[in-house]
Parts: structure tokens; C-alpha cells; sequence
């Protein structure tokens, strides 16, 4: 049975089109595939679908979900229809989610509002709604709020949310970008499961074609508002015509050619490095508890040569990188750049700490909105002894290493796409000539043809500019294309250490063959 048949769909923002005749359907029971870059249409059409368009927009075609023509019915048919027979699925949970309402409340809202039913009942319905999707009362009550639950926990209460009316139709708009890869697996079986057991029709948004292989009974491919291919998964992976698809898997495989030379000298040396947090008091008698975060961790990096940190989340791989740039002291052990060490004492060393710089996952948000692109790349100056009299000429060079212009100095962080703002915060790590450049989850949130141009430039940046890199990331695949070698993190601990190479085709420990058996494949492409 179709659930959702949509034809010759447009839609415009003011005079602005968006979307072009777009066409897809999807059964009950089955899961559809909407790939391509950010800015496509793949978000606005999920919006049509919910008819959540932003103000000012038009919608014309035909939309019609379990026989409901969406764009002609009333504002109360779509408030009935929303939560109980279609359902969205939102990319950042701790945005979707109340941070001063309880998990529990927050299911039980959509319960209340279609169903009139006693609070008690309702709150029965949410803690099995919350057990479906792995989230047990004995470790999780229905008392907890969002920061107090991990990031892939969270993802799984907005699942909770979406499907505790068992909804016809789930739309998941790119729900495991920020997870790490056996976060993001769990999540996916989850959803492939919910749709078995409730054979719901599901509507898959993602920019990875890797994750959509595994998912996807039939993939849409959209390009500037338009679908320029579809068809069955295994057919279109085998037959991409459109040149958008096959750029699209070029990038999703593509390795930069790197051309540095690695010194034997070691660059940054890690010895025996410990970091612990003392945990909130269970009562008021007892005595607080530790949290190891970093384990004696050792490990060094060659002048030119570029390491990778892997590991899930929590495993302490963010919390190494804040102790090497020296913003997270440490209990035991000693960090040294060249033979200076990071820590004077307790403090910082403002000499090394200059010669190492980061980019942030998130460059947005890293960024103040209120300042210009000259000022936000600058601000590394402060770490000098003395401004520099050609600042604003220091500023124009950084820009165009980065491939943007100096008239973009003059803008604002707002008026840039996702894969320019990184480039920009690559521009401020690079402008006071900088050592070691730590990259912490710096292109997980691009889509997969930006990040490939950004792992080109950082490729062509090494060589021309002579420097060393720390990949932090959990996306398997960037670390396999952009590293000479990986080191492997559980638990504050390296488990396991070695050329790149040699991790990926051959790993010893359990956990290493864990992660990568988790990670999502494209077909004939080992990641």
C-alpha cells in the first residue's frame, strides 16, 4: 500500500525557488533514501511533508500522505495528523529536546495531546515507549533530564518521542551525524527494527551514501532543489548515470594525495598523561567518586606526520586534545612540544601554546556571531607578545591559503556556508604559523563533497605549509584517507597503535575489529 505519494512538488521562499517538481513515493513497511549536499532540498522537503515551511514560503503539486492531500488541508488536520500519523526525527537532539523538561515528560507530551487519558496512563505508555528503543527504567527513570544522558541516549528519547503514537510515516532528517560509529549502528538497527515491528514506512535524509546502502530500499538523489536520479539500492549503486551520483560516491571514497615529508624527530611527545574528574556526591555522607578519563596515556607525533585518534564517545579522546593544548590540567604525566613542556607548574606555557592551534567540530558555533571574519581569524594574535602591524595583511594571506578571498574579511559568520565557515576557522588556526594544528571532529558535520574538499585542502596545506596533525574523529573513513597512522582509545586507555594502513586491514584488538566492523560501507569499499 503507497503512504506517501508525492508529484511534480515546488516550492519557493518569497520569489526564491527551492524545490523542483520533485517526485518520490514510499510504501508501508519500507524505507526511502533522500541523499545530497546541504542546501539541495533534502530538509525542505521533509518540511512540505510536515507542512512546517518556513513563513512566507509556497508549496504547489501533489502531496498526498495516507490519502490526505497535505497542502489543501487545515492547519487543525495537520496538527491531528503530526505525532500520530507522521512523525519527524530531528539532527541535533539536545536542540530538539526541552533542556528544563524531564525525558519522561517530554514523551508523554505527545501521549497527552492526542490521547485523553489519565497523566498516570500516559507516563506508563512513555516507560515502555522508552524500553522499545533500549532506554530501561533500572538505568534511565523517566526523572532524568538531557544533559544527564549521552548524546546517542538522547537520539533515542527523540525516537521515543516519534514513535510513541506508532506513527504511519517516520521522517529521520541525517539522525546519526554527530554519533560515533557503533552509536550511529545501534541507532540505525533501532530504526530498521521500529519499522519492521510497526511496519511504519520510513523516510531517510542523510548525506552519507554509505549509511544509505545499508538502509535504503529505494534512494532519491537530489541536486539544486531537483531529483536527478532514483531507484532501488542496489540498482542505483550499480548504475549511477546522473554526474551529481557519481560525484557524490567519488567524494564519499575519495583520498587526498598527500605528499609530506615525516622527520624521525618527534614533534609532540605524550608520557604516561592521567586526567581525572571528581564525580557529584551520591549522599551526603559519602565520599565522592573518580572518573579516570585519561588512562597514562603515551604516544608521540613526528614533525610533518599526521596521527588519528578514534574511539567512541566518553572514551577521552577530546579531553587528551584539551591537556595537549594545555586547557585541561593534568594529575600525572608530562606533554612536551619539541622539548618545551606544556605545563609550567599548573600553568599553561604561553611560548608552546602558541605554536599549536585547534579547529572545532562546530565552526558556527566556536565562532561570535557579532564579529567579522577579520577579527574571529585574527584572534590567535592575543598569544603573541606584540600585535603584528600588518594584521589585516596576515589575515588577506590566511583567507586565500583557504581558498576564500580578502574581501571576505569584511563579512560576517552568518553570511557563509557550512564548508566555507571551516574553512575560515582552518584560516584562524594557520594565522600565527602554528606547529601542530589539533583537528577535533572538524568535518563530521559536513556533507561528504565538502568534506572532501576540506581533507584536500588540509592535504595541501601540510605540504605547503609544513605541518603536523591531530585527527580526532569518530568517521573511520576521514581518518583512513587523511592519517599515517592511528592510535585506538577505550575507556581513557590506547588499546592498540599503528600505521593507518595496518589498523583498518588487519586489527588486533576486539574493540579496533568492533568499530570498524560498525562503520558503514559503500559496496566494493573497505572503510
Amino acid at each position: 500500500m503507497t503512504l506517501l505519494r508525492i508529484k511534480n512538488l515546488s516550492c519557493r521562499i518569497g520569489q526564491v525557488p527551492i524545490l523542483h517538481d520533485v517526485g518520490l513515493s514510499l510504501e508501508a513497511g519500507r524505507i526511502a533514501g533522500i541523499i545530497g549536499e546541504s542546501g539541495c532540498g533534502k530538509s525542505m522537503t521533509a518540511h512540505a511533508i510536515t507542512r512546517l515551511l518556513p513563513p512566507g514560503s509556497q508549496a504547489n503539486g501533489t502531496l498526498l500522505l495516507d490519502k490526505t492531500d497535505i497542502l489543501t488541508a487545515s492547519e487543525a488536520e495537520m496538527c491531528a495528523l503530526r505525532g500520530k500519523t507522521v512523525s519527524m526525527i530531528f539532527q541535533e537532539p539536545m536542540t530538539a529536546l526541552n533542556p528544563v523538561k524531564t525525558i519522561g515528560d517530554q514523551v508523554a507530551e505527545a501521549i497527552m495531546i492526542h490521547k485523553d487519558i489519565p497523566r498516570s496512563e500516559a507516563m506508563a505508555q512513555t516507560r515502555a515507549t522508552l524500553d522499545r528503543v533500549d532506554i530501561p527504567a533500572d538505568r534511565f527513570p523517566l526523572t532524568r533530564y538531557p544533559h544527564e544522558i549521552s548524546g546517542g541516549q538522547r537520539q533515542r528519547v527523540c525516537i521515543a518521542m516519534a514513535i510513541a503514537l506508532r506513527p504511519k510515516l517516520l521522517i529521520a532528517d541525517e539522525p546519526t551525524t554527530a554519533l560515533d560509529v557503533t552509536t550511529q549502528a545501534g541507532i540505525l538497527n533501532l530504526l530498521a527494527r521500529l519499522v519492521r515491528e510497526d511496519g511504519m514506512g520510513l523516510l531517510m535524509i542523510s548525506h552519507d551514501l554509505a549509511i544509505m546502502h545499508g538502509m535504503a530500499d529505494h534512494i532519491h538523489i537530489i541536486q539544486k532543489g531537483r531529483v536527478v536520479e532514483n531507484g532501488p539500492t542496489r540498482h542505483l549503486f550499480r548504475h549511477m548515470k546522473h554526474p551529481c551520483s557519481r560525484a557524490l560516491l567519488a567524494a564519499g571514497t575519495h583520498r587526498p594525495d598527500r605528499k609530506v615529508k615525516v622527520c624521525e624527530t618527534p614533534l609532540l611527545t605524550v608520557e604516561n598523561v592521567t586526567r581525572t574528574y571528581t564525580l557529584p556526591r551520591t549522599g551526603f555522607r559519602v565520599k565522592p567518586g573518580l572518573f579516570r578519563a585519561v588512562d597514562g596515556v603515551s604516544f608521540s607525533i613526528r614533525k610533518g606526520e599526521s596521527l588519528g585518534i578514534v574511539g567512541e564517545s566518553g572514551c577521552g579522546k577530546s579531553t587528551l586534545a584539551r591537556a595537549i593544548l594545555g586547557l585541561e590540567n593534568t594529575q600525572a604525566g608530562e606533554i612536551r612540544l619539541g622539548k618545551e613542556a606544556v605545563f609550567t607548574g599548573k600553568r599553561p606555557n604561553r611560548a608552546v601554546r602558541r605554536k599549536m592551534q585547534v579547529v572545532f567540530q562546530d565552526p558556527y558555533g566556536s565562532f561570535n556571531p557579532r564579529h567579522k571574519v577579520a577579527r574571529l581569524v585574527s584572534e590567535p594574535f592575543h598569544l603573541l607578545d606584540t600585535h603584528p602591524a600588518d594584521a589585516s595583511d596576515q589575515v588577506a594571506r590566511a583567507l586565500a591559503a583557504v581558498g576564500l578571498t580578502p574581501e571576505d574579511a569584511d563579512k560576517y559568520p552568518h553570511e557563509f556556508s557550512g564548508g566555507q565557515r571551516q574553512r575560515i576557522a582552518i584560516a584562524r588556526a594557520l594565522i600565527i604559523r602554528p606547529q601542530l594544528i589539533i583537528l577535533d571532529e572538524a568535518v563530521s558535520a559536513l556533507d561528504i563533497s565538502v568534506r572532501a574538499r576540506i581533507l584536500e585542502l588540509l592535504a595541501h596545506l601540510s605540504e605547503t605549509h609544513g605541518l603536523t596533525y591531530l585527527f580526532i574523529s569518530h568517521d573511520l573513513s576521514v581518518v583512513r584517507s587523511i592519517t599515517d597512522r592511528v592510535l585506538v582509545m577505550q575507556l581513557g586507555k590506547i588499546v592498540e597503535e599503528g600505521p593507518t594502513e595496518q589498523i583498518f586491514d588487519a586489527p588486533q584488538h576486539p574493540y579496533t575489529r568492533s568499530l570498524i566492523a560498525a562503520a558503514p560501507q559503500l559496496p566494493g569499499n573497505a572503510t
